[in-house]
């Protein structure tokens, strides 16, 4: 007597217009997201919208273009709106004008994002790429104000930035990886107090920790208290909340029956955070590193009142003043001299460049799951033999 599937058997039906053909059984048909008759609804209702407010606008005395942009938008999702509610009812209607909505606010919050990133690109990659590397190994030194641009550099600023960051990220790493472990492993009066002195860290000023910083250590003595040393504990203290925060998200995320697991055979609560928690979460905890160091690298209020910056190289953080990137735009872009202003929108250049690869390493690092690994990172495994 044979044993019947008692699974139901799922006919597939055939694809209509709007369903998409290429279905497998891990992946559904799924309508399309944009028809040509949706297409055409759309272009028609922006292109009415344009021509109604330019007509409006010829009659008027001054044209504005933040003013016609507005009126646009808002003629667009008029026209847009009632041509969806004649051609297919209310519900489309709100669900087309709610798309249009969150990806115009997506747009609006994205570009002055843009517009900053483009307008350092285009006056600050000139800059560093004329004569290059020169703007990467000179100092400000020895350019006088008559000098190019590429006679001075930004190289000892980007010294003393990985210096700084890194002796930072030296402090803080052990510091908030211990306390991200301590807030997702116990719940007690004490961890909950720990915790909210985190998040009021959190929220405060970047230059509380230099005036901080500066009223215990560098007043003391006096000229000689300046240093890149100074200027590393003041961006730690800034690094540890955000990093402490994200860290303990990312041990959350440990399936709790690892530890469970852990323990049943008897290993002890430190053993299981040390061999099981932390390389299970080990991607998540590298997106918190490299969270705190983008954030340490653009501070400059900080610097300011610990490094309080130099023209000329300076390899010893623990002695002497001592410049970084933020800090040595702040200070050139403010020169009534031209070419200096060049030489800070070049640094300008160099600082973002570095935040972007920073953000762009923690999204990469932060797309794969706890534990997992990547692909180039996987050993070949002998495919299971399976018997005929």
């Amino acid at each position: 007597m044979t044993m019947l599937d008692t699974r139901q058997v799922q006919t597939p039906l055939p694809p209509g217009p709007d369903v998409v053909s290429r279905a497998t059984p891990d992946r559904p048909r799924r309508r399309r997201r944009w028809t040509p008759g949706a297409a055409w609804e759309f272009f028609g209702s922006v292109v009415a919208a344009g021509s109604i407010v330019l007509v409006a606008f010829q009659f008027a005395s001054s044209r504005p273009w933040d003013g016609m942009v507005a009126c646009w938008f808002l003629g667009f999702a008029v026209v847009y709106g009632v041509l969806t509610r004649l051609l297919h009812g209310v519900r489309i209607a709100k669900d087309r004008l709610a798309t249009v909505g969150i990806i115009m606010g997506a747009a609006v919050a994205l570009f002055p994002l843009v517009e900053i990133i483009v307008s350092v690109v285009v006056q600050g990659a000139p800059v560093v790429f004329s004569h290059f590397p020169a703007f990467l190994i000179h100092d400000m030194s020895t350019a006088a104000p008559s000098d190019p641009v590429w006679k001075g550099g930004m190289g000892h600023a980007i010294v003393g930035t990985f210096e700084q960051v890194g002796l930072a990220t030296l402090y803080t790493v052990p510091i908030s990886l211990l306390t991200a472990i301590f807030l997702s492993e116990t719940s007690n009066a004490f961890s909950r107090l720990v915790r909210t002195i985190v998040d009021c860290m959190m929220g405060t000023p970047s230059i509380i920790a230099g005036i901080f910083v500066y009223l215990f250590w560098v007043e003391p003595k006096g000229s000689a208290g300046f240093s890149g040393f100074a200027a590393s504990i003041a961006l730690a203290i800034l690094m540890l909340p955000i990093m402490i925060r994200t860290a303990e998200e990312v041990l959350r995320v440990v399936p709790g029956s690892l530890r469970e697991a852990a323990l049943a055979l008897g290993s002890p609560r430190w053993r299981v955070s040390l061999r099981v928690v932390l390389p299970t979460a080990r991607s998540g905890l590298l997106t918190a590193v490299i969270l705190g160091v983008a954030l340490a690298v653009g501070e400059t209020a900080p610097v300011l009142f610990t490094a309080h910056g130099s023209p000329r190289y300076n390899f010893n953080p623990f002695s002497g003043p001592q410049a970084d990137l933020p800090l040595q735009v702040f200070q050139t872009i403010l020169s009534p001299n031209a070419n200096q202003v060049r030489d800070g929108w070049g640094g300008a250049f160099i600082l973002v460049s570095i935040v972007l690869a920073l953000f762009v390493a923690a999204r990469l690092v932060g797309s794969s799951r706890p534990g997992s690994r990547r692909r180039w990172l996987r050993r070949q495994t002998p495919k299971e033999v399976v018997p005929s």
